[in-house]
């Protein structure tokens, strides 16, 4: 049986630059913490922004060869790597439950998820085609053909530590662009260990290198602002992603953004209350809230308000709260202390204004940074909960009167990134998916995001999509070739 110590010791700790590993400038280190216990797992390197330099230097001097490098041998290292990952899921699923705290059977889910990632973009690299046209006037033969963007960087967050690495390496892979990744300093160990299962693949030395740090604003702004970066893909909060465009400004950089969510969640009077329930468990509970596709305000017609909070209350309650690597667990820890201060103080506020706590309401006490499944009612409209990005396993319950209403309401906010709707009512269905100001949309679901399909958000939510037959076009350039007749 693989053991926690086995499956750390298993990944390389350094720093991934031009095909080896290497240590960190000056040997810095930092430490990767347990939330379930809030104890250092190991230590890694810490780069330092020479190191950053060092990692774009080396995908700079790949970019060349590999952009020459047939679709079909790029599919190829893509289909070894999700095979190899598929071959590890046990592996994989404990060291992110280590480092992140998601539960054992959630991890696994999510190895799944982050293979399919590979498959998708394998499929998409030999599809990568142009176009040809005789113009308007007949003098001239119109050529249109895609090619890589040019070297990246990524940057991913620790929420979905292995399938945010997979989604944005690969479509990248695929098209042919070198990269270096800066994932979270919280996780890690993810990336680091997809690095190596990418070596063993086949990918060549200097498409992928991996700098982790716990300095990325010193680490990350000099590579945006020197010039030789062409594309900035990032994954995390509004507020850092912001910060990230204006930096990019300079040099004009291709971004991708998927920022923070304020997902609504819309149950109608003709809803399926078991459907509306499941989905709403689902759409406010993956990876214990810690989602931008998290539901993060629950909008319910009255006549039907209480049954469904009583439900979502009795089936919240019934989960069990504890270590991600226990058995029987359905509730791991949130990430650090900060992410469940600003829970418990959001469920405070928002108490402190007259919402009921139906369930839960209080940190966990004890070692690790656990909160419980919580349930409110009667939620204040001037509540931060319903304005900010919970990032946690509480859910927040608005009755309305008035579809129209329910629309501006669930519109209200600067984010758009997804909403679910829930209704029997197939005309309803197509009339508010339309009206939401959002780039995705579960009707009678709580989950939505597929490899397959388009993720991505409006307004302050980002900037382009991943996965789907789109995704791979956040790392492909037009260029239009005119040839006389």
């Amino acid at each position: 049986m693989t053991t926690p110590d086995d499956v750390i010791a298993a990944v390389p700790k350094q720093l991934f630059i031009g095909g080896e590993w290497v240590d960190a400038s000056a040997g810095a280190t930092m430490p990767v913490d347990d939330p379930a216990t809030g104890a250092a797992l190991c230590e890694v390197a810490d780069a330092a922004p020479e190191d950053g330099a060092r990692a774009l230097a080396a995908a700079v001097a790949a970019q060349a060869d590999w952009a020459r490098t047939p679709p079909r041998p790029r599919a190829d290292v893509l289909h070894r790597a999700y095979e190899l990952i598929l071959s590890r899921v046990d592996e994989l699923a404990l060291l992110m439950t280590l480092e992140m705290g998601k539960p054992l059977a959630e991890a696994r889910g999510e190895v799944a998820y982050a293979a399919e990632f590979f498959r998708w973009f394998s499929e998409e690299a030999v599809r990568v085609d142009g176009g040809y046209a005789l113009s308007p006037d007949g003098r001239t033969r119109m050529l249109v053909t895609r090619q890589p963007v040019g070297p990246c960087v990524l940057v991913t967050p620790w929420n979905f530590p292995l399938a945010m690495g997979t989604r944005k390496i690969g479509p990248a892979v695929a098209a042919g662009c070198t990269m270096v990744l800066k994932p979270a300093p919280q996780t890690p160990l993810s990336s680091l260990a997809l690095a190596g299962i990418l070596v063993e693949a086949g990918l060549p030395a200097g498409v992928l290198n991996v700098v982790t740090t716990s300095r990325a604003g010193a680490v990350v702004e000099p590579l945006l602002r020197g010039g030789q970066v062409r594309k900035l893909s990032f994954t995390g909060s509004t507020q850092v992603g912001r910060l990230l465009l204006e930096q990019s400004a300079g040099a004009v950089l291709r971004t991708s953004m998927e920022l923070g969510g304020n997902a609504p969640l819309l149950v109608f009077a003709d809803a399926d209350l078991d459907v509306a329930v499941d989905g709403a468990m689902a759409a406010k509970l993956r990876n214990m809230g810690e989602a931008c596709t998290a539901a993060n305000r629950l909008f319910v017609h009255r006549s039907v308000h209480d049954e469904f909070a009583t439900r979502l209350a009795a089936r919240m309650g019934a989960l069990t709260v504890g270590p991600g690597t226990e058995p029987g667990v359905d509730i791991g820890p949130l990430i650090d202390a900060a992410g469940r201060g600003k829970v418990s103080e959001l469920v405070a506020d928002a108490v402190e204004r007259g919402a009921k706590v139906l369930v839960g309401g209080e940190p966990v006490a004890g070692a690790g940074f656990f909160y419980p499944p919580t349930v409110l009612s009667d939620v204040d409209s001037s509540s931060a909960v319903l304005s900010a990005e919970i990032f946690g396993p509480v859910a927040p319950i608005v009755a309305f009167d008035d579809e129209d209403e329910v629309v501006r309401e669930a519109n209200r906010t600067l984010f758009g990134l997804v909403g679910y709707v829930f209704t029997r009512d197939l005309a309803r269905a197509f009339r508010v998916s339309e009206a939401l100001e959002v780039g995705m949309v579960g009707v009678n679901t709580g989950v939505v995001s597929n490899p397959a399909a388009p993720f991505g958000g409006v307004k302050q939510s980002g900037l382009g999509r991943e996965g789907g037959r789109s995704g791979i076009d956040e790392f492909l350039e037009q260029k239009y070739i005119a040839l006389p007749v």
